[in-house]
């Protein structure tokens, strides 16, 4: 039985998307390959954790998944549709007879006998910007790609091979053994032709016979807007060739995004500190921020105190799988002048006769709480 998405991120099926989110990052983490050399179940763990978090994210797999537990929504291989909610049960026939009679008298050697092919992991940098709001990228990499010349059969041209006689096509063959419990028939991949049901006449003489060959492979990738730091894409069928015609593996993509001048990320949210001279703050104006669209005329309201928070709506990260976008939030940070000698003095004491300190409301009001202490 297929592992549960909400069982490998460790969530209640009733969490929400940020816990979904939250939950996908400690474990991306913790079983990154890159991290993990030295484990060969780490990979195999993180492409779990990303198909889950791949399926969970999006609200329309995510509640196909949970109706029909697929996030392509109902099989119709399924007896009586599949699983809902005990409406049916759930059993696939190809899949139960397959385990019984081992793939004699259904389908061909080359499914019988099928191994998927293994994945591959690669890495992206990109820009805030990039990330923020998503980009097409040209990748090139190594991988062994079904040979050309002989369409993977590993026989010269395609077609300098016959049927196996070992196993007369079937891929596999079957032996009888004694045992305390009577005759036994137990069966096999046919060690002459490896399980492909072929017996090459002549080899291929690009692949050598392998039915592939290692090479350069390009692609484009689309990396979703909202994308964040460490999370992975995955490219499906786009990663080693697969054995005796299994499916490809598949394409990692994990992204490395590089850190803006001046703008942070928070969720989905978009920071910014801007230092404000006293003289706006007090009596309001106008300055230039830079925004995910580029270069925006920010309003500063008078009077406006040290530390506030200034938000624009909607300036902020595409919502990953979604259609919404966070917001950016942007702190003040008066500035004082750096004033010396006479000038200074004069200015001094010209705000301490327009500004006495009974107009500070809130110095005042901690002055007394402090005598009352």
């Amino acid at each position: 039985m297929a592992q549960n998405y909400y069982d490998i991120l460790g969530v209640d099926k009733n969490a929400s998307a940020d816990d979904i989110k939250s939950a996908y990052r400690k474990l991306a983490k913790k079983y990154h390959p890159d991290l993990n050399k030295d484990n060969p179940e780490a990979a195999t763990k993180f492409k779990e954790i990303n198909e889950a978090y791949e399926v969970l994210s999006d609200s329309q797999k995510r509640s196909n998944y949970d109706q029909y537990g697929s996030a392509d929504g109902p099989n119709p291989n399924d007896f009586f549709g599949g699983n809902q909610g005990g409406g049916g049960f759930g059993f696939n026939f190809g899949d139960i007879f397959g385990d019984i009679f081992g793939g004699f008298g259904g389908g061909s050697a080359k499914t019988a006998n099928a191994v998927q092919g293994h994945d591959i992991n690669v890495k992206v940098n990109l820009t805030f910007e990039e990330a923020a709001k998503g980009v097409k990228r040209d990748i090139t990499y190594m991988c062994t790609q079904e040979c050309t010349e002989c369409n993977g059969t590993g026989a010269k041209g395609g077609t300098e091979y016959t049927t196996c006689p070992d196993c007369q096509g079937t891929g596999r063959v079957r032996y009888a053994r004694d045992t305390v419990f009577g005759r036994m028939v137990n069966e096999s991949i046919c060690k002459n032709c490896n399980g492909t049901g072929k017996a090459i006449k002549e080899r291929c003489g690009t692949c050598g016979g392998a039915g592939v060959k290692r090479s350069q492979r390009s692609t484009t990738i689309n990396i979703p807007a909202g994308i964040d730091d460490g999370q992975t894409v995955v490219a499906r069928g786009y990663g080693e060739a697969g054995i005796r015609g299994g499916p490809a593996g598949d394409l990692l993509i994990t992204v490395n995004i590089a850190k803006h001048q001046l703008l942070k990320r928070d969720g989905f949210d978009v920071l910014l500190d801007v230092p404000v001279p006293f003289t706006i703050a007090m009596f309001g104006g106008k300055v230039i921020i830079p925004s995910l669209e580029g270069k925006l005329e920010l309003n500063i309201p008078e009077n406006t105190q040290p530390g506030t928070v200034l938000k624009l709506k909607g300036k902020g990260i595409k919502q990953l799988n979604r259609s919404g976008y966070g917001d950016m939030l942007i702190t003040v940070k008066v500035e004082l002048p750096k004033v010396n000698g006479r000038a200074k003095k004069d200015i001094q004491l010209s705000l301490e006769e327009q500004f006495p300190l009974d107009k500070f409301d809130k110095f005042n009001n901690y002055n007394k709480s402090v005598k009352s202490l």
